[in-house]
């Protein structure tokens, strides 16, 4: 006869069985934050801690504070909440922030699209994961071998059927837009869909004026469309948008991505948008109402307020000439230090190489003792397996810098550092040393 002594719990047993985890184990970080995890653990801080001297090189984001020596304007400090943003959210957006995009478009870049036309996400990559993620498997993406490192986890998160397209030092990074819709070996039922980043993130690489106008037209042709990511619209010689190009919006499979996180320099309120079709913009807002709820209210207010038609123009033109001379003057710099530099006319990256024998991850161990941090191109890579075994990269000599978030004060500094570092780990290159 068992007593009470004798009954074992097992939930409450140190040796009992404990069940692993319900969730996917292929959830790996986004290779930016692998980086920021790497640099804390060498450095001691975390990147960006206030008073510890670190150096934001392998960060995404804009400066946050107003752009006054190019004629920027103020960010608001403020936006009225009122007892109807208390309510749920519109599955689709709030009225006001669809129609205030829908206007920006169609005054920039002589569009006619309608509110209809527009759904609105908590940043640019909710929207972009929600069209990756309701393909019909009749649909091949076209990705570019080098593009933002979020792409490969949302594409093997949403398991698309994907394809690589060659990006190579002998097509300069920017293979022809003919390449996204090569359909050798295709069969008639597969569908085309590239998603690409314009201007490129992480080279720079922009498609603009004609080739932009053969890239939308090819989009809108039978069995195709596109994914176009615009996140950095502004920070080109001209503002860029396939919008500008795009025929017949309704009876096509073009998605048009943008946010406030770049030119409008707001990441923090998370508000970004997907201009696309009335039909596919019905599809991703029934989504929302089961799978994400709406979007904050007060942050789509604050977003109205940073699209002020005057605000725009004024923001455009200092975000432009802010960072043509940031891209301009590193740019310069990198050259003279030894680095190859590929880096297109937009965004605001340095897609970099270092000389021969020295490696991306071997240069950044050596700044991440110094405060500093860049993201080597491996994260980069498209073609790359998810949690990176058994691969070589081909871009182990390349690496991102961004000057996204520098002040202009920096620059010697910044330079300054980046000289010592490359200086003694060619020394050491040239001693046999690694």
């Amino acid at each position: 006869m068992n007593t009470a002594k004798d009954t074992i719990n097992p939930s409450s047993s140190s040796s009992a069985k404990k069940d692993s985890s319900f969730l996917s184990d292929n959830v790996p970080p986004m290779g930016i934050y692998q980086t920021l995890y790497k640099f804390k653990d060498t450095f001691g801080h975390h990147m960006n801690t206030p008073g510890a001297g670190t150096h934001p090189w392998c960060q995404g984001f804009p400066l946050t504070v107003p752009l006054t020596e190019h004629g920027g304007p103020e960010l608001p400090s403020s936006v009225d909440v009122t007892f109807e943003d208390r309510f749920y959210p519109k599955a689709g957006g709030h009225p006001v922030l669809k129609q205030t995009i829908a206007d920006y478009y169609n005054t920039t870049y002589k569009c006619s699209i309608d509110s209809e036309n527009v759904m609105i996400f908590a940043g640019g990559r909710p929207g972009i994961y929600s069209v990756l993620a309701f393909l019909k498997e009749t649909v091949q993406v076209r990705i570019g071998n080098v593009e933002w490192p979020a792409y490969l986890d949302i594409m093997e998160q949403t398991k698309c059927n994907y394809q690589v397209v060659d990006f190579t030092k002998e097509n300069n990074f920017h293979p022809p837009n003919s390449d996204y819709y090569d359909r050798k070996g295709l069969n008639a039922k597969t569908h085309l869909l590239p998603v690409i980043s314009n201007p490129s993130n992480p080279t720079g690489h922009t498609r603009a004026g004609k080739e932009l106008e053969e890239l939308m037209a090819m989009a809108e042709e039978s069995k195709n469309g596109i994914l176009l990511d615009e996140a950095y619209e502004w920070f080109h010689e001209t503002s860029v948008s396939g919008m500008q190009f795009v025929k017949d919006l309704d009876n096509s499979n073009v998605f048009v991505t943008g946010a406030c996180t770049k030119g409008l320099q707001c990441p923090g309120i998370r508000i970004g948008w997907v201009v696309a079709s009335k039909k596919n913009i019905e599809k991703l807002a029934n989504y929302s109402s089961f799978g994400m709820g709406g979007v904050s209210h007060p942050s789509q207010m604050y977003a109205v307020a940073l699209l002020e038609p005057k605000r725009v123009i004024q923001a455009r033109n200092a975000v432009r000439s802010h960072y043509a001379f940031q891209r301009q003057r590193y740019g310069e710099a990198f050259r003279a230090l030894g680095f190859t530099v590929y880096t297109g006319s937009g965004g605001f990256y340095h897609w970099l190489e270092l000389p021969e024998n020295m490696m991306a991850t071997e240069f950044n161990n050596r700044l991440f003792k110094r405060g500093a941090a860049v993201l080597c191109a491996s994260d980069c890579d498209m073609a790359r397996p998810h949690d990176k075994s058994d691969y070589t990269t081909p871009y182990q000599r390349f690496f991102r810098f961004s000057f996204g978030p520098l002040k202009l004060e920096t620059f010697d500094a910044d330079i300054q550092l980046m000289r010592e570092v490359m200086e003694e780990y060619k020394a050491d290159v040239g001693r046999g040393e690694q």
